[in-house]
């Protein structure tokens, strides 16, 4: 029996490649007809116990955004151009990482575009339209209430856009621990 929370698409008794599918139901629904449809965002909040200055500088300083993102860059982030670098956490060092720095608005809104889950080096995700990621910043009471967004996967291929979309779904929510960790740990 699955967890209350999941949608099961068919029934053990059919005769189909693949009997049932599991997909949480905060993340997945069926349109009519049946056909899956994703949703075309990934939202995270999390109230930081930092000022929105420290919260800025560990999302904009290529250095410390390595530190909890788990990436080294080669360089800082300048609005409209690439930023490169190796992917650090375990598992993941094959993967490189680019993304296209869109708007740097200080300690108000950090974002950029690349290509989500972008993990297999066979492929040349080029092509694909990236998706956007935007870091938003609101002071609060007790510190800074941080906002992360993923857009634009509707854009994505669709033999891989549900994957990709888990996969960075779960990222994000362990970014923001790793955040949460880095500026508490570091003030």
């Amino acid at each position: 029996m699955p967890p209350p929370n999941w949608i099961v698409l068919g029934t053990p008794s059919e005769k189909t490649a693949t009997k049932r599918l599991h997909f949480p139901s905060g993340r997945a629904n069926l349109q009519p007809g049946g056909c899956l449809k994703v949703k075309d965002r990934i939202e995270k909040r999390i109230e930081l116990k930092a000022p929105v200055s420290r919260v800025w500088r560990a999302l904009t300083d290529h250095r410390e955004f390595g530190e909890w993102f788990r990436v080294k860059l080669d360089g800082p982030f300048v609005p409209g151009e690439i930023s490169r670098g190796q992917i650090t956490h375990p598992g993941y060092e094959h993967v490189k990482w680019e993304a296209v720095v869109q708007k740097m608005e200080p300690e108000r809104l950090f974002s950029f575009t690349w290509h989500p889950y972008s993990v297999d080096p066979k492929i040349d995700y080029s092509k694909e339209t990236p998706t956007l990621v935007e870091f938003r910043l609101e002071k609060t009471a007790t510190g800074t209430l941080l906002m992360v967004t993923e857009s634009g996967f509707d854009k994505i291929p669709a033999d891989r856009r549900l994957e990709a979309f888990r996969r960075n779904d779960g990222g994000w929510t362990q970014q923001v621990k790793n955040i949460e960790s880095h500026v508490a740990e570091k003030p």
